[in-house]
């Protein structure tokens, strides 16, 4: 062979030049022509008998194609390997010569990682936000537990008033027919009258109703309505009263306490209820810390990134986008019209700096002899696998067959080195 590297030492650019030795091609050669012997109708001759000279003759260029696909591949790999290279992304193929009694040569262009020294990362300091949780963030927290364990108790008698539920089925239709809406239906709902988080049209035509009553009206929701299916259409309603119900929060007192299952009095729940929010702090607090420790070690470190990775990323991260406006309702002929180029171009910049951490991560990780145990490992797909209802044998399984097992390895090695950044820069 006749190596070339023709791109400067610091580009992640590379081209090779590989050429696969004449003997080796005749042997390719005499399989694809067997191959095709096998498979071959032509008039004249019955199935699997046509000569090899015809089969040569007839599919000439078929057969030179097959060859070098299965060739290429191989002789790249271990050429790339003798010049020590690690492709990062598929080569793309030129100059290819295929000439009978001869040499396959070709020309091989691809990305490799660049050379990362990562530099100023046992200088990086991180801050660490001191921690307080006020008796307000407590008291909402406890009115929100018992929000949670509120009772409903049926009314009759009398009309919807202001602080009470309508216990209604509904259905909603986009008015005038609008094709980009879709109908809205409910059994049994519980609408609170003049709630902070009701609809007002829906309080100003539901107070007054009695049980049994139906009533029709519009909702026009504005355009920064929360739900981006509803917003800056109009809808109509027809709603049915078919209860009216009264709200009963629990006491916060020992009793309660005791009602949920853990405590024995009502100060064990403030005090569970307040480390909780302390933890939750200082998990977010840690998290930022984590993510400016990032964004300052990519600053610090300016390198080439190969243009494969950040396609990948970008492909990644649209993946878990349009997944998210799946699962939120959007069709799939919606996503098929979204301009999917302007998408990728707004993607760039942020997968630009989610491969250079993960690369500079890794590095530090190599540097600092990071590594993950089988133990972290099996500990993380149990838990993944609760998640999931899964067992833990089946779903190691499935990542082991389409290579889920590496990635995360990788990611907890990520987050060990992340750990390492933030502790070592206290």
């Amino acid at each position: 062979m006749s190596p070339t590297d023709t791109a400067a030492k610091e580009s992640v650019k590379r081209e090779i030049s590989v050429e696969i030795p004449a003997d080796e091609v005749a042997r390719e050669t005499e399989l694809q022509v067997q191959r095709y012997q096998k498979s071959a109708r032509l008039p004249g001759f019955r199935a699997g008998h046509v000569p090899a000279s015809i089969i040569r003759q007839r599919f000439a260029e078929g057969i030179k194609s097959d060859v070098a696909e299965a060739l290429i591949p191989k002789y790249f790999r271990r050429e790339a390997e003798k010049q020590g290279l690690i492709p990062v992304s598929q080569p793309r193929v030129s100059d290819l010569r295929v000439h009978d009694g001869e040499p396959l040569r070709f020309k091989a262009s691809f990305e490799v990682l660049p050379e990362i020294p990562v530099e100023g990362y046992k200088e990086l300091r991180a801050d660490k936000a001191e921690i307080t949780v006020t008796d307000e963030e407590v008291e909402q927290a406890l009115n929100g537990v018992r929000e949670q364990h509120a009772t409903y108790t049926t009314v009759e008698g009398r009309a919807l008033a202001e602080g009470e539920f309508a216990q209604a089925s509904m259905d909603g239709r986009p008015k005038d027919g609008d094709a980009t809406a879709k109908p809205v239906h409910m059994d049994d709902v519980l609408i609170e009258i003049g709630g902070k988080n009701t609809v007002p049209e829906f309080t100003q035509n539901l107070t007054g109703a009695s049980a049994g009553e139906e009533r029709t009206f519009d909702v026009v929701y504005p355009q920064d309505a929360s739900d981006q299916r509803l917003a800056g259409k109009t809808f109509v309603y027809s709603v049915k009263v078919n209860g009216i119900k009264q709200k009963s929060l629990p006491e916060l007192n020992d009793e309660f306490a005791k009602e949920l299952g853990e405590f024995s009095s009502f100060d064990q729940v403030r005090k569970q209820i307040r480390e909780n929010i302390r933890a939750e702090k200082r998990h977010a607090a840690e998290r930022e810390a984590k993510d400016k420790l990032v964004n300052e070690l990519v600053r610090r470190n300016d390198f080439e990134v190969p243009e494969s990775l950040i396609d990948r990323q970008i492909d990644l991260r649209l993946e878990r986008g349009l997944r998210a406006l799946a699962a939120q309702g959007m069709k799939m002929e919606d996503m098929k019209k979204m301009d999917l180029p302007r998408l990728r171009a707004g993607q760039r910049e942020q997968a630009l700096q989610d491969v250079k951490s993960t690369l500079l991560l890794d590095r530090i990780a190599d540097l600092e002899k990071i590594r993950v145990s089988d133990n972290e490992l099996n500990r993380e797909i149990e838990s993944l696998a609760q998640q999931s209802k899964q067992t833990p044998e089946a779903l190691r399984a499935r990542l082991t067959q389409d290579g889920g097992l590496d990635r995360i390895r990788m990611r907890i090695r990520s987050e060990k080195t992340l750990d390492f950044l933030y502790h070592q820069s206290a």
